[in-house]
């Protein structure tokens, strides 16, 4: 894996990585302050940077939610 690009602002870290073996492009999504992370894989037909630059609207729903609701521990601590 190669990274391409990356950024990090308020805590989140967006990477941009290809794979030479496979040619697949992939973006990685970090939430340093939560610990959160998600991947998203970039598929056929979609613009590599527009992944990059918005990755919140290519993830999948499941990785958005485990996302906001933060650690478990987190979680709990709202619900008492």
């Amino acid at each position: 894996m190669r990274e391409l690009d990356g950024r990090l602002v308020n805590g989140l870290q967006v990477q941009l990585w290809w794979d030479s073996d496979t040619g697949c492009v992939w973006v990685s999504v970090r939430d340093a302050r939560m610990g959160n992370q998600f991947l998203i894989e970039v598929r056929d037909g979609e613009r590599p940077l527009d992944v990059f630059n918005h990755p919140f609207a290519y993830a999948p729903r499941q990785q958005l939610e485990a996302i906001l609701a933060g650690p478990a521990s987190m979680v709990d601590r709202r619900g008492e």
